[in-house]
């Protein structure tokens, strides 16, 4: 879709509309027809009109729903937007049979099915309800489109229905596939490409098949398709290579870590026996006990030094647990990435109190009491805490997200649907 079509809908979403100038003005897309061809609108009879406002209508909403998944990146569709549709639809419903309306909203549905345009799909149903049963072919309904596209904003209109969601949980397509065969083949690659590292992408398609399995009845978890394969066993071939690249990732990242989490412990543990500043040997009474006793930069590197120690010794225990995983499927869904946010959270805390306790040490061998002298190496010791903020937090976070955050899966609105 050329930048101009973009640049020219965004446009519409910041005015008001007004159909005959938009209907004018809008560029008609040659591959958003049906059958390929654009009629020509200038210079057609009169009684031509009616028809090629209808193709008008469709080729607009086509427009829209294609465009919206990315313009949402930028704006969330506004009040203008649904009046748009609204419009479209209205105009379909007055000049179109309700025949040919099964035909132009099957198509525009599945769309805005597949592109995860929820409020397109609200809009249609309000004036066709019918059309929720045919996206895109027999055999086919929003939430089967849903599910085997990845659009969580779609499937999350199934928690808003009444007692007519167990008819689309337990409907199945042309080759007897359900909603949890479809959620066990392999998502599309624009959608596994949203998301960083192979097994944060494993993860996610853990959790929509679980989602779509604590939802069906249990029957449908076993049933089997046309080629006479479960569900679980579809997961399993189609997520083999994905499944690999995912062990490989978890290995090289704990591998990584591990070494740095050795270091770390190792150095904390040589520096506990031998203290700043050495121990005292002239009087039987304080022999053995360290110079800097009492001195609060020693109390703050002895805390820093047990702690750096502990955390250390946490995480390279964690990544060991990583690399000894059997990296079943399961382990994807939240055993895997807890045992990383374990291990990068103690990493980190590893990382800074082992700073603290060197900044205390060069201060109380070297600082003579000089507070310029700890600000300057604290201002250095904050360098490699910093650029472990940078490198692996993004990582964190994220692991954090899809494992504890609130999930893409919800009620989103009190709003029946359908």
């Amino acid at each position: 879709m050329s930048t101009r079509r973009i640049s020219e809908t965004e446009n519409y979403y910041s005015k008001d509309f007004d159909w005959d100038e938009m209907r004018e003005e809008v560029e008609i897309n040659p591959c958003l027809h049906s059958t390929g061809n654009v009629p020509e609108f200038e210079g057609q009879a009169s009684e031509n009109r009616p028809k090629n406002s209808k193709i008008l209508a469709l080729n607009v909403i086509h427009s829209i729903s294609g465009l919206t998944k990315s313009i949402k990146e930028k704006f969330s569709i506004n009040q203008d937007a649904l009046k748009l549709v609204q419009r479209l639809c209205k105009e379909i419903q007055e000049s179109t049979s309700i025949n040919i309306m099964f035909d132009f909203y099957a198509d525009v549905i599945a769309m805005a099915a597949r592109s995860g345009t929820h409020e397109i799909i609200e809009e249609i149903l309000k004036v066709f309800p019918h059309a929720i049963y045919f996206a895109g072919g027999p055999g086919k309904n929003i939430f089967l489109v849903a599910v085997e596209n990845r659009s969580e904003h779609v499937y999350n209109l199934i928690y808003q229905m009444s007692d007519n969601k167990h008819f689309f949980l337990a409907s199945t397509d042309l080759n007897r596939n359900n909603l949890l065969h479809l959620a066990a083949k392999l998502a599309p690659s624009h959608k596994l490409n949203q998301i960083s590292g192979a097994a944060l992408q494993m993860q996610r398609e853990m959790q929509w098949y679980k989602e779509v399995e604590n939802l069906i009845h249990p029957h449908s978890r076993e049933q089997l398709n046309k080629d006479r394969k479960s569900p679980k066993t579809i997961f399993t071939e189609e997520h083999k290579k994905l499944k690999e690249e995912g062990e490989k990732w978890m290995k090289d990242t704990a591998n990584s870590c591990t070494i740095a989490a050795a270091l770390i412990a190792t150095v904390m543990f040589a520096a506990a026996i031998t203290v700043p500043g050495g121990t005292n040997s002239g009087t039987p009474i304080r022999n053995g006990f360290p110079i800097f006793t009492g001195d609060r930069a020693f109390i703050v590197f002895a805390i820093s030094d047990a702690i750096s120690l502990f955390t250390s010794v946490t995480s390279l225990l964690m990544f060991l647990a990583i690399l000894t995983a059997r990296y079943a499927e399961d382990d994807f869904l939240s055993a895997l990435p807890r045992r990383l946010i374990i291990g990068l959270v103690n990493l980190f805390l590893a990382i800074t109190f082992m700073m603290v306790a060197f900044s205390a040490t060069l201060y109380l061998v070297f600082g003579q009491k000089t507070w310029w002298v700890l600000i300057l190496v604290a201002a250095f010791a904050a360098l490699p805490v910093l650029s472990f903020v940078l490198l692996q937090f993004p990582l964190l976070v994220k692991l954090i997200w899809s494992t504890y955050g609130p999930g893409i899966f919800s009620k989103k609105s009190n709003r029946p649907f359908y």
